[in-house]
């Protein structure tokens, strides 16, 4: 267990209202975060037991704060659920749950009971009065039981992230309900259009923004909006940590272009020139997923930028073998004014149901990405994951 969650006066979790650059659509307000308090105590102890309770008037020194984070993550696709759902990430949970203040995922789906998806009718399925012949699928709509939160919980996860593809499958009503499901189970949430989230961490400030090149999320194609609310974020909290699900996906797409990237006529994004300009607004890391597949790593102006964390958990959603089987728990410490101190990358490998476990050639496969995309400027991984700035 993380520290424990305090829901009191003075607020620790803080949905920030957007500003005018970054207006969306109208969305209901069950999908906003109110304004409340969720502080995060410091990390677990050896024996597991969650950190101290920070209450209102107790004077907290503010030291380090370690983060850990993981790319797409779905406990399956109603009805195709794992028998053990509880379980499902017992073999990586003593890695997420070790040593860190935030562990972060990318929510890749809904948690909600909503029937009406994105995809309507057909889409590969038998038809009445035709052949049961099966066709190729164009459109995936992924959604599990709104309790399922708990278990991202009881597997240490502090924060999920909601800034994807997959976030409207279910329509307004499948979003609302995913946000309220993610909260009611004591989590934090971030990633809708002007969605600032601000936790607080070891007596720290940190504020946490995810962004996805759509308009039901808090939108990476419009770059001006982004940088104003990270510039925003910034105000709010020392430490300002960005996601970004950009650009294009499937085994082909483990390089960083540096260019605007297209899937299935989307437009996902230019990684590289968004995490660039994320950090010159005041990020201090840059976090991504969205590719299904790791990418590398760069310093930029002495700030790390994680390209892609590639898949974490599926049962059965996502598409395995070669690369789309290798993944990583990402670690990093940050000073209290959001320098990197250390950095780490653990291995994990994707069983062909999506299940993860420790091991596998990841550290290689990225380490060898990182010094293909950046040359100078690549992130130097040991072969222990250890994470360096290049001389």
């Amino acid at each position: 267990m993380k520290g424990v969650w305090a829901i009191v006066g003075s607020a620790a979790v803080l949905a920030v209202p957007a500003c005018s650059a970054m207006d969306g659509p109208t969305l209901s307000a069950a999908t906003l975060m109110p304004s409340a308090v969720a502080t995060l105590g410091g990390p677990a102890g050896a024996a597991g037991g969650s950190g101290p309770a920070t209450t209102p008037g107790t004077a907290t020194a503010a030291g380090p704060v370690t983060i850990t984070a993981v790319g797409d993550t779905m406990l399956g696709n109603t009805p195709g659920l794992p028998s053990d759902p509880a379980g499902y990430l017992d073999a990586v949970k003593p890695i997420l749950d070790s040593g860190s203040s935030i562990v972060f995922g990318n929510l890749e789906g809904t948690l909600t009971t909503a029937t009406t998806s994105k995809c309507g009718a057909g889409n590969g399925a038998a038809q009445p009065g035709k052949p049961s012949k099966p066709q190729p699928q164009t459109c995936f709509a992924f959604r599990d039981p709104p309790d399922y939160a708990q278990y991202y919980k009881q597997a240490g996860f502090t924060v999920l992230n909601d800034a994807n593809n997959h976030s409207f499958d279910f329509g307004p009503a499948g979003q609302a309900q995913t946000v309220q499901a993610i909260h009611a189970a004591g989590l934090a949430q971030t990633g809708l259009p002007g969605e600032i989230t601000v936790v607080t961490a070891n007596g720290v400030k940190v504020a946490i923004l995810g962004f996805a090149p759509y308009d039901y999320d808090a939108s990476l194609l419009d770059l001006a909006g982004a940088r104003a609310l990270i510039t925003q974020a910034g105000r709010e909290a020392p430490i300002v940590v960005v996601y970004m699900h950009a650009g294009a996906e499937g085994p082909t797409a483990d390089h960083v272009t540096g260019q605007e990237e297209l899937y299935l006529g989307e437009d996902r994004g230019n990684a590289e020139a968004f995490a660039h300009m994320a950090i010159d607004a005041g990020a201090s890391l840059v976090i991504a997923s969205g590719p299904h597949v790791l990418r590398g790593m760069q310093f930029y102006k002495g700030h790390l930028i994680c390209y892609s964390l590639g898949n974490f958990a599926g049962y059965g959603n996502f598409a395995t073998g070669g690369d789309r089987s290798m993944s990583v728990i990402f670690r990093a410490t940050l000073s209290s004014e959001g320098k990197l101190e250390s950095a780490q990358v653990y291995p994990i490998q994707l069983s062909t149901q999506g299940q993860p476990t420790p091991g596998g050639g990841a550290i290689a496969f990225i380490a060898g990405l990182s010094s293909t995309d950046f040359g100078s400027t690549a992130a130097r991984i040991l072969p222990s994951g250890v994470i360096k700035q290049s001389a």
